[in-house]
């Protein structure tokens, strides 16, 4: 979900709500992430400062140096998914109180369930694909990207301050992972 100020009231007054994060304002951001493993509790907040890595520009990182800006994602376990009896996967939801690069890749890293198809925070993880199904084995290879869904967006409208709200399903490569994932 995207959206796309027409003139530059709208967005200023756009921005103005996406740099508050919804604090005051009815702004709102639901992703679906599919993780590795187990989250340790059904609903959790991650609140760990966030900064660009010094040994990789392309990486951020959590870290408690004075240069780490704040970064809070609340999260909720909605599905977990077996093979050979263990959790091999999750799926949640994730609502970001504030707005960092790459947060929810970099926070669900550090509390080590980074995402299924992340090569850049979760290729430590890649061993893992051979306990999961042949079918989302094959799901996850299709996928080709990090299993991250922006599901939900609202806020208020610039010019007549109506709040609207738009949801929009996962896309195929995203609701095919589920289902191998469910299946098995």
């Amino acid at each position: 979900l995207l959206v796309v100020a027409k003139n530059d009231r709208a967005h200023r007054k756009l921005a103005d709500q996406f740099a508050d994060h919804g604090r005051t304002g009815p702004l709102e951001r639901r992703y679906l992430a599919i993780v590795w493993g187990e989250m340790p509790r059904k609903n959790g907040t991650i609140d760990a400062g966030i900064t660009r890595s010094t040994a990789n520009r392309e990486r951020m990182m959590v870290s408690n140096a004075e240069r780490a800006r704040f970064a809070i994602t609340h999260y909720e376990v909605l599905e977990t998914f077996h093979a050979g009896g263990a959790v091999v996967a999750s799926l949640i939801a994730c609502r970001l109180e504030t707005g960092r690069t790459h947060q929810i890749r970099v926070h669900l890293a550090h509390a080590g369930h980074p995402l299924l198809g992340d090569a850049l925070y979760g290729s430590g993880f890649r061993t893992r694909e051979k306990f999961l199904s042949e079918g989302a084995q094959a799901a996850l290879k299709e996928l080709d990207r990090q299993a991250l869904h922006a599901e939900l967006l609202a806020f208020e409208h610039p010019r007549s301050a109506e709040v609207l709200e738009f949801t929009v399903d996962p896309p195929e490569d995203f609701g095919a992972l589920h289902a191998a994932l469910a299946k098995a």
